[in-house]
């Protein structure tokens, strides 16, 4: 098959590759199109709405505190986080839903892609119906598939006892409980992947597929040689987004099992909710700062290993 390579990065032109002092003077007027005060409101924003409410949580975190009174206790917040046994399982909760639900809404939203982007038929309105959970509420959904899954007056099992099969129960099984409201997140989840992919899909010159076909190039030759590694930007997204998603997941898991049955579907979104309810301010304030840790110590270098070089045929 002949090679075609397409490398995803800005053309720099012969003056700015052999004059660095041209490139400077590019990038500058290239940073000076908007006046500076242009973005005074973003930056008073992120400051008020990120910058100062994160540097609290960081404080607050270290303190014993109420509404009304406050007592720098250090870390004894974090150490007690650590050893909280219904804290560690809620932590290892998270990972494990975050990791699973974000593959499996990768792997499904790339395969549910290629088919609607293929010619077949009803492709509009396939489209509409795999995006379609996107635009419900989570907690509706959420609702919804409790009535759904309950164990003695849901229609699921419903289906399934009559037709002879086993009936589970699924929110109420602590095997299956946070397996259960996973596999809803990534029904609901789903559509936005598939829309990424498809926006990435049909963005790949059709002159690469042309070239294959002459070649004789299989349906599998294709994908990987040309669809896999130019789908790598919107891979990259989803993959960020569902795992950011999964990560911090909450309100599917409260609306469909509380944490429950016992602590066995907690993560510890829902764990530092629960917390909170206690009146243990400082202790969840305490949760928060490890799941943003967390989530910025995984983010950060998965976005580096996505983004670290373009995609190459």
């Amino acid at each position: 098959m002949r090679t075609v390579t397409a490398t995803l990065t800005t053309a720099v032109t012969p003056s700015q590759s052999t004059n660095p002092k041209g490139a400077r003077t590019a990038r500058a007027k290239m940073r000076s199109f908007y006046p500076a005060w242009f973005f005074i409101p973003a930056i008073a924003l992120y400051v008020v709405f990120f910058a100062v409410p994160t540097f609290a949580g960081f404080w607050f975190s270290l303190t014993r505190w109420t509404l009304f009174d406050q007592t720098f206790i250090g870390v004894d917040n974090f150490v007690r986080f650590f050893q909280d046994p219904q804290l560690v399982s809620g932590f290892l909760h998270t990972f494990e839903y975050g990791f699973v639900t974000s593959a499996a809404k990768v792997v499904l939203g790339l395969a549910l892609a290629l088919l609607l982007t293929s010619p077949v038929l009803g492709r509009g309105y396939l489209r509409a119906v795999v995006f379609f959970p996107v635009l419900v509420s989570t907690i509706g959904i959420g609702i919804t598939f409790k009535a759904l899954m309950d164990p003695f007056h849901g229609i699921i099992n419903g289906v399934l006892g009559s037709v002879g099969l086993p009936t589970p129960g699924w929110l109420t099984d602590p095997a299956l409980a946070l397996w259960s409201v996973a596999a809803v997140d990534i029904w609901k989840g789903v559509g936005i992947a598939t829309l990424i992919f498809i926006a990435g899909i049909v963005a790949i010159p059709q002159e690469y597929f042309e070239a294959a076909r002459v070649d004789g190039a299989s349906a599998w030759t294709i994908f990987r040689n040309i669809t896999l590694p130019l789908s790598r930007p919107a891979m990259g997204t989803v993959i960020i987004l569902s795992l950011i998603g999964g990560l911090r997941s909450f309100d599917l898991i409260w609306a469909m099992t509380g944490g429950g049955p016992g602590f066995t579907s907690d993560v510890i979104a829902s764990v530092i909710y629960k917390q909170y309810q206690a009146g243990f301010y400082g202790l969840s304030t305490a949760g928060n700062v490890v799941l943003f840790v967390v989530v910025t110590a995984i983010m950060v270098p998965v976005s580096w290993l996505i983004n670290r070089k373009p995609a190459e045929l």
